[in-house]
């Protein structure tokens, strides 16, 4: 069958480019996790952020190009499923921002992400080298398998965490803040009035003193 041939296909790309730190059977080793049980969200969201297969050890994996196709990726999709169930890829209805509530959205991501991702997702650090990424420019399936999988030391919000049309909502809020314009010119970082003020004070002031 399809997916049988989706599978062996899999194996053969996990055992070439994951298998020498996932162990040949995705166990887990000293240099990597086990991925059983893991799911195809996982792998859709680690390999096809670049994240996977890594560069190198460190306190957490950055995005980078992606070196796979999409074909390939559900195929290491499949045979990752086939060692153990998890979290499948969720569809476009699922993720899609279209008709979701953006003023919900906006409240759980206040409420739930902004400790580490910003208020406006631009992301920032955390302890001991990590860091949590920016979401700006992200694929709204990918922000969906985060929230789905929990990636590094990012919380998992399982459909029982958190329901999926929350997790929607939540993608539809980011979606209207990427692209909105900005009524008063620049962004600056969409950090608020603070920021504005200092722009003003410092630079605005700073040209008078030197025209004066």
């Amino acid at each position: 069958t399809a997916q049988s041939l989706a599978i062996d296909e899999g194996k053969k790309l996990f055992a070439v480019g994951c298998a020498s730190c996932h162990g040949t059977g995705g166990q887990g080793s000293s240099d990597g996790p086990s991925l059983v049980g893991v799911g195809a969200a996982a792998v859709d969201f680690q390999v096809g952020t670049g994240r996977m297969p890594a560069q190198q050890p460190g306190a957490q994996v950055p995005r980078k190009k992606v070196i796979y196709t999409q074909a390939e990726i559900d195929q290491l999709a499949a045979y990752i499923s086939s060692l153990g169930a998890g979290p499948s890829i969720p569809t476009e209805a699922q993720y899609g921002p279209d008709g979701a509530d953006i003023a919900k959205g906006g409240e759980l991501f206040r409420d739930n992400c902004t400790q580490c991702h910003n208020f406006t997702g631009k992301g920032g650090a955390l302890t001991h080298d990590k860091f949590a990424p920016s979401l700006e420019g992200v694929d709204p399936k990918h922000i969906y398998e985060a929230m789905l999988t929990g990636p590094q030391q990012m919380p998992v919000f399982s459909d029982q965490v958190m329901q999926p049309e929350d997790k929607r909502d939540i993608i539809a809020y980011l979606h209207a803040l990427q692209t909105q314009k900005d009524p008063g010119g620049f962004g600056l970082g969409r950090l608020g009035p603070v920021s504005e003020g200092l722009w003003g004070w410092f630079v605005g002031i700073g040209l008078l003193v030197c025209g004066a």
